[in-house]
């Protein structure tokens, strides 16, 4: 049994369009609590998207003991402080000014638990460089992806309209969008091939 620790519909989506065979739970961790503990300890944001796809993996396999659990997060650093998903579009809005003209370092954890230990994970990193750009086109961009970008740690997305913001990336794909998903696919190979068998 495969299971995703999300409630992404961009994770989902990515598994699914893949071939997997998968259910969805939601891990119910409290992120900032993580956070805080790690960043105290000194842990960078890179680090700290490992812990929090290992915490939300090994949450669903304490419920779960037999499952392989899939867990998945991403953090931001910008200009050395992390940024959280908007909360509103105003919030939205004054993010992506700030961050106009400039590159940002997004980071997506991922990680495999089962019987409530961690058998592996990973972490990949982009660099993304916004182009210049002015309030008006930001507003333009905001109300073509609508409510949506509330659910973005950054303020943006890739698969939509945010795209025309951008001026240069650098990293995978699939890593932009929240979960590594080539090294995740070699690592289920070996802990989970019958999840690439089709469904009965």
């Amino acid at each position: 049994m495969l299971i995703l620790a999300s409630k992404s519909t961009t994770r989902k989506s990515l598994l699914e369009n893949a071939g997997l065979r998968f259910s969805v739970a939601s891990a119910g961790v409290d992120e900032r609590e993580i956070e805080q503990a790690a960043l105290t300890s000194g842990e960078n944001r890179a680090g700290l998207a490992s812990l929090l796809a290992q915490a939300k993996a090994l949450a669903v396999s304490a419920m779960t003991p037999q499952a392989l659990v899939i867990g998945a997060d991403q953090t931001i650093a910008f200009q050395h402080q992390g940024l959280h998903k908007p909360l509103d579009r105003q919030d939205a809005a004054e993010r992506l000014m700030a961050m106009a003209g400039k590159s940002h370092q997004l980071h997506s954890g991922v990680a495999l638990a089962r019987g409530g230990k961690i058998v592996w994970s990973a972490v990949e990193t982009a660099v993304l460089t916004f182009k210049p750009f002015t309030r008006k086109t930001v507003d333009r961009v905001l109300d073509l992806e609508g409510e949506a970008i509330f659910d973005s740690v950054a303020a943006y997305r890739l698969e939509g309209p945010s795209i025309r913001l951008f001026e240069r990336i650098e990293g995978d794909y699939f890593t932009i969008l929240g979960l590594p998903l080539l090294p995740l696919l070699a690592a289920l190979e070996q802990h989970a091939p019958e999840s690439f068998e089709p469904g009965s």
